[in-house]
């Protein structure tokens, strides 16, 4: 029943913010599309419900490179474009990952899905790691909420 309930909560959530931001994603999609060649998406396997893997989709905000599947951005990273610096710390590039809420892959609330390398990476290092894939990935979590966003600096955070 929760879940249920969680999961209507998701789409109608989902639903309202794609049709009010519309404006927003064109203009992003613009910007994008005239300051770096590339597609204005970028597509990540990501780590999600049941262990399973989904393609997670993002605003692209990096210039397209070959270690964009096992290295996570960090400051001053040459790889950010000049519109990707700002579609970061503004979280505007996650706006994508609404259309995988509608799918299913994802929800509003949740632990957020890590790149399949690092899933495989921290899952023997943390005991109860893949407890994480007892529920579907969220746009948002708890981590977010401590201020966590990106690279952690020590295996404990």
């Amino acid at each position: 029943m929760q879940k249920g309930i969680k999961r209507i909560f998701d789409v109608v959530f989902a639903s309202l913010a794609i049709i009010s931001l519309a404006p927003v994603w064109i203009v992003v999609a613009i910007w994008i599309a005239v300051t770096s060649p590339g597609g204005v998406f970028f597509r990540q396997k990501r780590t999600g419900l049941d262990g399973k893997d989904f393609e997670l989709l993002k605003f692209r905000s990096m210039y397209i490179n070959r270690e964009a599947d096992t290295r996570q951005a960090d400051n001053g990273d040459p790889r950010i474009t000049p519109p990707g610096r700002f579609l970061r710390r503004s979280s505007l590039d996650e706006l994508p990952q609404l259309w995988n809420i509608l799918r299913g892959d994802m929800s509003i609330i949740g632990p957020r899905p890590h790149m399949v390398a690092h899933t495989e990476y921290y899952a023997p290092l943390i005991t109860d790691y893949m407890r994480r894939h007892e529920m579907r990935p969220g746009l948002t979590g708890y981590a977010q909420v401590r201020g966590f966003r990106g690279a952690t600096p020590t295996l404990k955070d």
